[in-house]
């Protein structure tokens, strides 16, 4: 490839990376319905989960049926369709998810509120299966983890701004004498929801987001040396892909039920109430954004000195965006100031990686351990900082993961990538995992984050060994293309 089929563009990068903001802002927002749901519903921690475990497990029934229509029709239903057509079609079918919310609130049913959070994220998974690896090719394959992070800073600032604002709808508009928000209160926010997706969908048909793209010679762009390309019959004799599969699964996991158990764990231990928990929901998913915001600095085109300052300062100017939104959501943000200090152990984490995706993924993993253990092992404000700082080190995961696991695919891309959306049921299953776990009779809810050491530790072995696959086939993330 020539260096200008390397330059990123940028215009239609940045109508692409809308879709990230709406899949932030709805998962983020599912963690405040969980507190709520349980209270209306009278539910346990583990029925609780459901709402999780509906919304992730939509991902792996739209990438099934997306596999099965695939091979009826013989070919790769994106590269029949097109791919902005494919996010243009993903939009509306979230937008008939939305629409269930106004009966199931009516006559207060919890199995259509999960119906309706199911068919959200199934048409979620459309738009994954098409927008992940367009990220990764709309300029260097190799910087595609970069791009990944910066489309995962948007997606982050949705998953900011989406706990407050629903938060607000929910007990700011609606709230019963006893505290417990009306179920009612949540469906205008919903419908609000799905008319933004069906204005994307036009917005997207009529983008210049191209509807085709030549995955055999970004497969090629990726080698040191073509003959080391491997042309496999199918994309399951990709080692590289089945444990990627594996390591989304986990990596998914993680990141939600650390967040979804998260309000358990402040009421239970802090005595925090429903209505103060959404600042400390959104300074986790904030967590992810201050990450992603810094790993992304190494896909704009700039050199030495610079690069190195960006790299301090924009996960601070990431905080700073928490800190505003939250003090005109008029949160008390005093106690928060001193995560500044937390951050510092990121940037020093993305330092080190020198934004190699193989060594950002073991680095992180490392870290998300250490603070999941501290969090289990101390109390008060000094726990609550090590769970919510697993934000920080999950922040940059699912952008290495991603782009190691369909490297070198070529033909196989959209196929490996619909394998990798399904294993986002990681999620909700690893979430009500915990939840069960979390019953006063099992671990209690603190030492329930067991489970997310566990999964820190399968992708610390998948950095660790996925380096060896790849450069087997001349893939070398230490050897970046100009």
């Amino acid at each position: 490839m020539t260096s200008t089929q390397y330059q990123t563009k940028w215009t239609q990068f940045g109508t692409l990376i809308t879709v990230f903001f709406f899949w932030g802002f709805v998962a983020a927002s599912n963690d405040i319905l969980i507190p709520v749901f349980k209270e209306a519903f009278h539910l346990t921690q583990a029925q609780s989960q459901l709402v999780s475990l509906a919304f992730y497990i939509a991902y792996t029934v739209g990438s099934i049926i997306y596999l099965i229509i695939s091979k009826t029709i013989g070919k790769d239903l994106l590269n029949k369709i097109g791919y902005k057509n494919g996010i243009a079609l993903g939009l509306t079918i979230s937008a008939i998810g939305t629409l269930l919310f106004y009966p199931a609130a009516n006559i207060g049913s919890y199995n259509l509120m999960l119906s309706g959070l199911f068919i959200v994220a199934f048409g979620f998974s459309l738009q994954q299966i098409a927008a992940n690896p367009l990220t990764v090719v709309m300029g260097n394959p190799k910087t595609g983890s970069q791009r990944l992070n910066m489309a995962g800073g948007i997606n982050n600032f949705g998953t900011t701004i989406g706990p407050l604002l629903v938060s607000f709808a929910i007990f700011g508009s609606v709230v019963s004498n006893n505290n417990i928000a009306s179920i009612e209160s949540v469906k205008i926010p919903y419908l609000v929801l799905g008319l933004a997706f069906l204005i994307v969908a036009a917005f997207f048909k009529f983008s210049s987001v191209p509807n085709k793209i030549n995955l055999d010679e970004i497969a090629a762009s990726e080698s040191e040396n073509s003959n080391k390309i491997l042309h496999k019959k199918n994309a399951f004799q990709y080692p590289q892909l089945w444990m990627g599969m594996i390591a989304i699964f986990v990596y998914v996991g993680v990141e939600v039920a650390t967040a979804s158990n998260l309000p358990e764990y402040l009421k239970e231990k802090l005595n925090i109430t429903n209505e103060k928990i959404a600042p400390f929901i959104s300074l986790y998913w904030a967590s992810l954004m201050i990450g992603r915001w810094t790993g992304s600095v190494g896909a704009f085109n700039i050199k030495g000195s610079t690069k190195d300052i960006l790299r301090f300062f924009m996960p601070y100017i990431a905080f700073a965006v928490f800190l505003i939104v939250n003090t005109i959501a008029q949160h008390d943000i005093n106690s928060f100031y001193v995560y500044a200090f937390v951050i510092l152990t990121m940037i020093i984490g993305d330092i080190l990686s020198k934004g190699n995706p193989v060594r950002m993924l073991f680095i992180f993993s490392v870290l998300g351990i250490t603070a999941l253990l501290i969090g289990m092992f101390t109390t008060g404000m000094t726990s609550v900082y090590a769970f919510v700082s697993v934000g920080l080190f999950c922040s940059t995961l699912w952008p290495c993961i991603f782009t190691l696991a369909v490297a070198g695919l070529g033909k196989h891309t959209n196929e490996g990538s619909s394998y990798l959306i399904m294993m986002i049921m990681g999620g909700g299953i690893l979430s009500y995992l915990q939840g069960h776990l979390a019953a006063d009779n099992l671990l209690g809810i603190q030492y329930s984050y067991i489970v997310g050491v566990m999964c820190f530790a399968y992708l610390a072995f998948y950095a660790y060994r996925v380096k060896g696959i790849l450069k087997h086939q001349g893939i070398d993330y230490d050897v970046i293309k100009k």
